[in-house]
């Protein structure tokens, strides 16, 4: 059986990639992070070790034992999780004194060059899972007004820009003024924080974001906090984002009454 890498993050998506990876004959050597990594991948593998973040010496150990030469990034690492459990070893911070800053990009980016200096090589974290982009155009019976598509627009060319700058992927938006921008809280915190009654939530891919890892996702908990928020619409980039339960997601958006849109900047 062919050998597959899994650094596994937190969320739905590793359970979902590992299930697909199974049911097509891959042998996954998982290794997840403790503290964000659900403990359910364990039935899901064929191997896992569990590692604090930031123990890159003994991520890399694990694969090289294993014989692994191809790996996958799914699922993210939560930014407070870097400041709650984070106990990086020696390769670990002598990674991280070669950097110029701590952003998501450059550590990401940086993790991928250490792997394929090791002989691993990074694969995209929607390998066998295309199905999960978002596509374009209206995704619910209901669609978005004449006043939340101003504001879906307006959302775009924001959430590009903070994402030039590797500060976030959503903001909320309503009448034209923007509530929030998503920093390190995550997702749903920010419409948690922002959500008025109207407001409308645009999520999108960074200008350089790499699709090997860090596609922005949503998934059915997205629209209950949508829902508790007030929020009316919710605009996805297509093509760049990752829906989880999709079909999960649009059920419980036309329940709430809050229109899925996929759309291309």
């Amino acid at each position: 059986m062919q050998r597959i890498g899994l650094i596994a993050g937190n969320g739905q998506f590793p359970l979902i990639f590992a299930r697909a990876a199974r049911d097509l004959g891959y042998c996954l050597v998982a290794v997840a992070h403790r503290g964000e990594t659900d403990s359910a991948l364990e039935a899901e593998v064929d191997e896992l070790t569990w590692i604090q973040v930031g123990e890159l010496g003994r991520l890399i150990e694990v694969f090289r034992r294993a014989g692994v030469k191809e790996a996958v990034f799914v699922g993210g690492i939560r930014k407070e999780g870097l400041l709650d459990h984070f106990a990086p070893d020696d390769r670990g911070l002598a990674f991280l004194s070669r950097l110029p800053h701590f952003g998501d990009d450059v550590l990401l980016r940086g993790l991928a060059e250490e792997l394929e200096g090791e002989g691993i090589r990074v694969l995209p974290s929607t390998l066998f899972l295309d199905s999960l982009l978002t596509p374009a155009g209206e995704l619910t019976d209901i669609q978005p007004a004449a006043e939340q598509w101003e504001d879906i627009r307006l959302g775009l060319r924001v959430a590009k820009a903070i994402g030039e700058w590797d500060i976030g992927q959503t903001v909320v938006v309503k009448n034209r003024i923007v509530l929030a921008v998503e920093a390190i809280e995550g997702t749903d915190a920010t419409i948690a924080r922002a959500g008025r009654r109207g407001a409308v939530v645009v999520k999108v891919s960074k200008p350089q974001q790499d699709l090997r890892f860090d596609l922005p996702a949503v998934g059915p908990r997205t629209i209950d906090v949508c829902a508790r928020a007030g929020v009316v619409a919710l605009a996805l980039e297509a093509g760049k984002t990752l829906m989880l339960e999709k079909d999960r997601l649009i059920a419980a958006a036309n329940a709430a009454g809050i229109a899925v849109v996929g759309v291309v900047p």
